[in-house]
C-alpha cells in the first residue's frame, strides 16, 4: 500500500512495481494525468497489478445503495469538511471532491461531455471551496460541491432517476429510498390519499464494515483471482482526468474574475 503524500506516489508505485509488487496506492492517484499513466504503464510493464483507494466505493451505504442506482438522471453531491492544516498542498478537488467525481463516473459510466466549475481559496493558497456541474452524453447532470472550511460535516449524495429518488449519508452510512409507481400516481391525481399511496418511502438495508478494511480485504481477494478489487488504475486516471479539467475550469473563471475591468463611477 502506498499512503504516502501525492507527490511522492508516483516514485513509490514505479519503485514497487520494478520489484514485482502488487500496488493498492492511495487516492489521488498522482498528482497530474502524466504521472498517472506513467504508473499505469509501469505496473503493465511489471505485470503486477495498480489499483487505487478510492475508500467511498466500499462505505457500506453506498455498497447497499449501489444496485438501485440505474441510469440516474441527475446527481447531486455535498461534502463538506472542517478545516485541517493538512493536505493543503493541493486544493479541495483533489482532496475531497475526487471521492465523489470517482463515485458518479463509476454510477454512470462514462466520463463527463462537459465541465464548469468555480472554486475560492480561503484559507490556504489553494482552492477551499469548489462547486462543478459534470454533463454526461446521455443527458446526465451532476451537480457537486466540496468545502473544507466548513462548520459541519457532511458527506451526502443524492440521485434521481425515473420513477425512483435515493439519498445516501456516507458520513452516517444510511441510505433512503423513494420510489413512485407513475402510473398508479397519475390514475389517482384528482385522489390525495390514493396518489400519496403511490408513493413508496423506505430506508435501504446498510451492512456493517469499516470502507478501510473491506478495500483492503477486496484488494487482495483480487490479487488471488476471487472477485473485483478496488478501483482498478483505470479508474484512478478517469476520476484523475476529470478532477484536472474542473481544476482548469476553476482556474479560467478565477482568470475572469481578476481581469474585470473596474468600474469608474
Amino acid at each position: 500500500t502506498v499512503a504516502t503524500p501525492t507527490v511522492a506516489h508516483r516514485a513509490a508505485v514505479e519503485r514497487a512495481a520494478s520489484r514485482k509488487r502488487h500496488v493498492l496506492v492511495e487516492k489521488p492517484m498522482a498528482t497530474t494525468l502524466e504521472e498517472a499513466e506513467s504508473m499505469r504503464a509501469a505496473a503493465a510493464r511489471a505485470g503486477v497489478s495498480l489499483q487505487v483507494g478510492h475508500v467511498e466505493r466500499f462505505n457500506p451505504a453506498l455498497i447497499a445503495a449501489r444496485p438501485h442506482v440505474s441510469r440516474p438522471k441527475f446527481i447531486e453531491a455535498h461534502r463538506l469538511a472542517l478545516f485541517q492544516p493538512r493536505s493543503l498542498d493541493i486544493d479541495v478537488v483533489f482532496d475531497l471532491m475526487i471521492h465523489d467525481i470517482d463515485i458518479v463516473l463509476n454510477c454512470v459510466g462514462t466520463v463527463p461531455d462537459s465541465i464548469s466549475a468555480v472554486g475560492v481559496a480561503v484559507l490556504s493558497e489553494n482552492e477551499d471551496i469548489a462547486n462543478a456541474r459534470l454533463e454526461f452524453a446521455d443527458g446526465c447532470v451532476a451537480n457537486l460541491t466540496a468545502s473544507r472550511v466548513s462548520q459541519e460535516r457532511l458527506r451526502r449524495i443524492r440521485f434521481f432517476q425515473s420513477d425512483t429518488y435515493l439519498s445516501v449519508d456516507l458520513f452516517a452510512r444510511e441510505a433512503d429510498l423513494l420510489r413512485v409507481d407513475a402510473a398508479r400516481l397519475r390514475e389517482s391525481r384528482s385522489d390525495p390519499v390514493a396518489a400519496a399511496a403511490a408513493i413508496r418511502r423506505g430506508k435501504v438495508e446498510v451492512g456493517e464494515g469499516e470502507p478501510l478494511a473491506l478495500e483492503l480485504a477486496a484488494f487482495l481477494r483480487s490479487l488471488r483471482g476471487e472477485g473485483a478489487g478496488a478501483a482498478p488504475a483505470e479508474a484512478g486516471r478517469d476520476a484523475l482526468r476529470v478532477a484536472e479539467r474542473v481544476q482548469a475550469e476553476m482556474k479560467q473563471r478565477t482568470r475572469r474574475w481578476t481581469t474585470r475591468p473596474s468600474v469608474v463611477s
